[in-house]
């Protein structure tokens, strides 16, 4: 099309008003055809200018981004950014444009008009026009393409990875139930003996006590077997989490500003210390809002106990860092309360152990299993006396694509 425009333009005060006629009709025939190829690409493409001005924009772009108002009427009319209704891909946009960066790309989460999120990917690349044997960068293309399902995809494959786990889990389960079925069984057996003797001999059924000494057995095993059921469906029943890229820092932010209160009022110093980059991570916001919270919980218990609960000696510490590490978000949470030895943190994370009089033993175990759906990590150090760190440990979603920059192999640079 290109070759063929430019040889009509050399010929152009040659043809007939009838040729030029048709060529009008046949170009806008090749237009029309380009425009719907456009419009049907499954990706969306917004074409905006050297300002971030729209220029055109398809369907699918239409479908994934939430627009502030109908972006054919905005044309050309103010930055492409200021139409955009959605605070983190408007400051995405600027900031590539303010800082003159191109080929760049980032994670969002959206939600539909039907209240359901998906993930997409934006990609900012150079818009460059061929002039003259000289290549012009006249604006740029924004990409939009829909990857829920390869992140839906993800989070199936961690869940049947977990499911895979639970077989060791299910066959020790097996095994602990195996025993007090057959104490249950041999007790039952006992007393329909002792009853038949009875009852074959003087009739006389055994005393009290001699048929609850059976019972009491009995009844612990039920106990025991309970337990271990529930323990059982405590692990492996799936979290209800809504996976969404969220910045944790925000999130810890107003949880301290929440619980800040309580920590003056039993005069505990909080020291937080949140890494600066604006990081986003795969995952629920309340869930990870729950475990922090878990955490404070047991700083203050811990605390509170080591000045025996009298809340007129309390002097503690509460520490909240995160930094990010090697493609992962680190997050420390540490007090100096009355920790733990080595074979009570080896039992932290199991469901109904707890060191505290009043406690259910399932914070923790919670806790652990949420950041595991998060597929990150929880682990914890502590020494009797001293105090207790807890270290989560959540991947950071590689969302920056390494994109190849444009090079001119002729001799003609690209000019802005």
């Amino acid at each position: 099309m290109k070759e063929f425009s430019r040889r009509v333009s050399q010929k152009l005060d040659k043809l007939t008003p009838l040729q030029i006629q048709q060529l009008v009709e046949d170009c806008y025939s090749q237009t029309e055809i380009f425009d719907s190829i456009f419009q049907s690409l499954p990706s969306g493409l917004i074409i905006v200018d050297e300002n971030f001005c729209l220029i055109k924009i398809n369907k699918a772009a239409e479908r994934y981004l939430p627009f502030k108002s109908n972006p054919e009427e905005s044309k050309e009319k103010s930055p492409v950014w200021n139409i955009i209704d959605d605070e983190e891909i408007s400051r995405f946009l600027q900031n590539a444009f303010e800082a003159d960066k191109t080929n760049i790309s980032n994670e969002y989460t959206v939600s539909t008009s039907g209240g359901s999120v998906r993930f997409i990917d934006l990609y900012v690349t150079p818009l460059v026009q061929n002039q003259n044997q000289n290549k012009n960068l006249i604006g740029s293309i924004i990409r939009i393409d829909d990857v829920t399902e390869k992140r839906n995809q993800e989070v199936l494959l961690h869940r049947m990875e977990t499911l895979a786990g639970l077989t060791n889990v299910a066959a020790s389960v097996a095994h602990e139930i195996k025993n007090p079925l057959g104490a249950i069984s041999i007790h039952i057996q006992l007393m329909q003996k002792a009853l038949k003797k009875k009852r074959d001999g003087d009739g006389l059924l055994p005393p009290t006590k001699y048929a609850e000494d059976y019972l009491d057995v009995i009844t612990q095993e039920i106990e025991r077997l309970n337990k271990i059921v529930v323990d059982f469906l405590m692990a492996v029943r799936p979290i209800s989490a809504n996976l969404e890229l969220a910045n944790p820092n925000k999130i810890l932010e107003d949880f301290i500003s929440f619980f800040m209160p309580e920590f003056n009022q039993k005069n505990i110093k909080l020291e937080s210390e949140l890494c600066g980059c604006d990081v986003r991570l795969l995952l629920d916001s309340k869930l990870f809002r729950e475990v922090i919270v878990n955490l404070s919980q047991n700083a203050i218990s811990a605390i509170s106990k080591k000045f025996d609960d009298d809340e007129s000696r309390i002097k503690g510490r509460i520490s909240i860092k995160s930094k990010i590490e090697n493609d992962r978000y680190i997050l420390t949470f540490t007090d100096d309360g009355t920790g733990m030895d080595e074979s009570t943190a080896a039992r932290v994370f199991e469901p109904y152990f707890t060191t505290k009089s009043n406690g259910t033993g399932l914070g923790m175990a919670m806790s652990y299993k949420i950041i595991k759906e998060f597929s990150g990590d929880i682990s914890v150090t502590s020494a009797l006396g001293e105090g207790t760190k807890f270290t989560i440990s959540i991947p950071v979603p590689q969302m920056e694509k390494k994109l190849l920059e444009f090079k001119d192999c002729s001799s003609a640079g690209v000019e802005k």
